[in-house]
């Protein structure tokens, strides 16, 4: 049996508000044990470059290339994330040397699966010499190299926590992941594992809300919860050929854009958009084998009691639940994950697999820069 080692996972996803930090206790397979998380939001300045770097990031055409200010604006994501670590272990009294592993998601600034491209800006190198902590970075290429589509990676830590849920055995589950872009990862009753990107998140609310009300959010849900749904324009989503598709492709932050803003009005928007959110979620299950029995809801859009409500309204029975009902802790979730996964690459034990990602066979990923010290 292998023994548990201690990793910090840290997550900066695609609504690019903060850094997402936990550390797991873990084996890598079925041993987790949970601990400490905390959240660091950007401030506004960086946000602001964050998005620059998506715009410029669509120039690139090599994962490596780096044009214009972008390996600046990698380098300051670096330090901001060695920070949020150290910061971390100041909080809760953990030496360095008492920390195995770093997982290093970095930024995604561009994900183009069909041309076997994605990029995560973070130097992972720059981050071990700043904390003195191994790191494993760059977890979703070999992915790719090997038929992927790069994403997602975090089924494989769901089907942990699912095997630990008592009460649920031989019952399938689905968690939601509602980030900048929804994910699902479905557990079946018999223990297969089939995940992928499920659509928009909140990534299309932010956005609209930003440009229509200058607040980064709608916390909550309070704007939308003050509009109507307007059919036709959720429609236009639903109908888009990413619902229509027999393929499933993992998503960009960019491949959905807000609606023209002189169609209509603010709390319109917004509660059409969380209708959108929640509606590519049951949209896309039509690739299930079967009808999920209970679905966990973690990610920020969980804390949206519109999208909440939908999610609710249309389970067809099944139960729609929050992390915390469960015990889980919705916004450290895919932070406890990059930990876990970190330990799963030091072992050279699958990150994802043909359910998941497409892949042609199971593999594992990551790069490892420092010191490791995990073994078995």
């Amino acid at each position: 049996m292998a023994e548990l080692k201690t990793a910090i996972g840290l997550m900066s996803g695609t609504s690019m508000d903060g850094i997402d930090i936990a550390l797991v206790r873990t084996d890598g397979e079925a041993r987790v044990e949970r601990g400490p998380s905390l959240g660091i939001a950007y401030p506004p300045d960086f946000r602001k470059k964050l998005g620059e770097a998506l715009e410029i990031a669509k120039r690139i055409r090599k994962r490596d290339e780096r044009p214009e200010n972008m390996a600046e604006i990698e380098r300051e994501l670096t330090q901001r994330h060695a920070s949020a670590v150290n910061a971390f272990l100041d909080k809760f009294s953990i030496a360095p040397q008492d920390v195995d592993l770093i997982g290093f998601h970095g930024q995604t600034v561009l994900h183009r699966p069909l041309q076997g491209l994605t990029v995560q800006i973070g130097d992972g190198p720059l981050l071990a010499r700043e904390t003195g902590i191994p790191v494993v970075h760059d977890m979703r290429a070999n992915d790719m190299v090997h038929g992927g589509q790069g994403a997602p990676l975090v089924p494989v830590y769901h089907a942990a926590l699912a095997a630990g849920l008592s009460g649920f055995a031989g019952k399938s589950i689905m968690f939601v992941n509602i980030g900048g872009i929804s994910n699902l990862t479905f557990v079946a009753s018999s223990g297969r594992i089939i995940a992928y990107d499920s659509g928009p998140g909140n990534t299309l609310i932010d956005q609209w809300v930003e440009a229509e009300a200058g607040v980064p959010f709608d916390q909550g849900g309070a704007i939308a919860s003050e509009g109507s749904v307007i059919g036709t324009l959720a429609d236009r989503y639903l109908a888009q050929p990413f619902f229509t598709s027999d393929k499933r492709i993992s998503l960009d932050r960019n491949d959905f854009v807000p609606p023209a803003t002189e169609d209509i009005g603010l709390h319109d928007g917004a509660r059409t958009l969380a209708y959108v959110t929640a509606a590519a979620i049951f949209k896309s299950m039509r690739h299930l084998p079967e009808r999920p029995q209970l679905i966990i809801v973690c990610g920020g859009g969980r804390l949206n009691r519109v999208i909440m409500a939908d999610l609710a309204d249309l389970a067809g029975g099944a139960k729609v639940a929050a992390a915390e009902e469960f015990g889980f802790n919705g916004d450290s979730m895919e932070a406890e994950a990059w930990a876990y996964l970190a330990v799963r690459s030091a072992r050279g034990l699958p990150l994802t697999f043909p359910g998941t990602t497409g892949v042609k066979e199971a593999v594992t990923g990551g790069v490892m820069a420092g010191r490791p010290n995990v073994s078995g």
